[in-house]
């Protein structure tokens, strides 16, 4: 009996690292009322070229996140959140626009580090939507790159659907939970932090 127990978790765990492992899809069974859409990823870990933008792709796992020790990231008036389709994580037109602001804020305020924020709202497993918020973090990530802010002064983080900014079961309130925010932290407080 209790090799059957160990045999299971054993199990349970390659198919959890597995399912994370880089240029994976991450597949969790969503709630019976989620529509789930594939996912498609370039391979090699290559980002798509966006239009506009000189057609550089980029290598995420070439460039390593800001420590996310240190000091607290705080919203900042400047920067506004990005939201996202059902299901989705794609850049839409307007987080394009919403997400060149922030860039030119970003770049006047080179002596801070970067935290994008990934949430989901209150449908499907607290999984898949974990999964979710980081893809979309990651995407505004590499947006920001794509717009000369530097990969090492940004890290991502996702709260999937434990941080609504909205309680009400309707899609004008999910519709205000699919976001990415942006967040900031001046850099010589993690520095601090990193050297004690």
């Amino acid at each position: 009996m209790k090799s059957r127990i160990v045999l299971a978790a054993l199990a349970a765990a390659v198919l959890a690292s597995a399912a994370c492992a880089p240029g994976k899809s991450v597949k969790s069974t969503p709630a019976a009322s989620e529509k789930v859409e594939n996912v498609t990823t370039l391979p090699g870990g290559t980002i798509p070229a966006v239009p506009g933008l000189n057609g550089e792709k980029l290598d995420e796992a070439a460039i390593p996140e800001a420590n996310i020790r240190g000091g607290e990231f705080v919203s900042d008036p400047g920067l506004e959140n990005v939201y996202f389709e059902f299901d989705k994580y794609s850049v839409s037109d307007a987080a394009r626009a919403t997400l060149e602001k922030n860039a030119a804020a970003l770049k006047s305020r080179k002596d801070k580090d970067v935290l994008v924020e990934g949430h989901c709202d209150e449908r499907g497993t607290i999984e898949y939507n974990i999964a979710l918020g980081q893809k979309r973090a990651k995407e505004i990530r590499e947006y920001y790159m794509r717009l000369g802010i530097p990969g090492d002064t940004i890290t991502t983080i996702s709260y999937g659907k434990e941080k609504p900014a909205c309680q009400d079961h309707a899609e004008e309130c999910w519709s205000r939970n699919r976001r990415a925010e942006t967040k900031l932290r001046l850099r010589a407080a993690a520095a601090t932090v990193a050297k004690q």
